[in-house]
């Protein structure tokens, strides 16, 4: 069974931080690569980052240097941390994984960068 659950979204000003968590099943996290993708309205969805098994880690440009992609074994967790957040980061984020050519993805969790 695939299970991938976000959380972490929220309202937050331009200029914060968020930690977005994305917990995912125990036989899902250890196999394969983990990538977080964002969908703003009217938008198509987006890469943002992804980590594999190994700790390889891949970034959209438009979010080097400010997000942070990372993993916690011992949880079966993959963390996105956000920082120096801007209007345009505004989005649904999703995790998702691929497996055998078909495409898991979570529920998704909202963040919204607003003063």
């Amino acid at each position: 069974q695939v299970q991938l659950v976000e959380s972490g979204g929220g309202l937050v000003q331009p200029g914060g931080s968020l930690k977005l968590s994305c917990a995912v099943s125990e036989n899902i996290f250890n196999s394969n690569t983990i990538t977080w993708h964002r969908q703003a309205p009217g938008q198509e969805r987006d890469f943002v980052a992804s980590i594999n098994v190994g700790g390889w880690i891949r970034y959209a440009d438009p979010v080097k240097g400010r997000f942070t992609i990372s993993r916690d074994n011992a949880k079966n967790t993959v963390y996105l941390q956000m920082n120096s957040l801007k209007s345009e980061d505004t989005a649904v984020y999703y995790c998702s994984t691929n497996i055998l050519s078909r495409h898991y993805w979570g529920q998704g969790t909202q963040v919204t960068v607003s003063s």
